[in-house]
């Protein structure tokens, strides 16, 4: 699909997740693909890059309910950054801030994981 699109990080084991347009029921699909791939492939430091994305829905909010667990399991982590205030808002008001890291920018996410100071754009 159009909309999503995953992008890695060489050199440590961290993949950023950019997704753009509309994160609905139609696309939450698309997205739980990505994240299950990403465990199936020990890659369980993630992270969110919501700069580009418009809407999201309770379909899309229910895939990042349904991985923490465990990807947290696996000594990982998902932590999210950039989403715009009204992103932010449906976040805040389901209460995802006590259970997610929630950056304002992209570079204040990567510097919290472990060994990234040399992450590089790669694949």
């Amino acid at each position: 699909m159009e909309n999503f699109k995953v992008v890695r990080l060489d050199g440590v084991n961290l993949t950023t997740l950019k997704i753009i347009g509309f994160l609905d029921a139609h696309t939450a699909p698309t997205l739980e693909e990505a994240i299950q791939k990403l465990l199936d492939e020990e890659q369980v430091n993630i992270l969110v890059d919501f700069k580009e994305l418009s809407y999201i829905s309770s379909a899309g909010l229910g895939v990042f309910m349904g991985f923490i667990e465990e990807v947290r399991s696996k000594n990982g982590d998902i932590k999210m950054c950039a989403m715009s205030p009204k992103i932010y808002r449906v976040f805040d008001l389901l209460g995802f801030p006590t259970i997610y890291q929630i950056f304002d920018k992209q570079e204040e996410a990567l510097a919290t994981f472990p060994q990234n100071s040399a992450a590089s754009s790669s694949e």
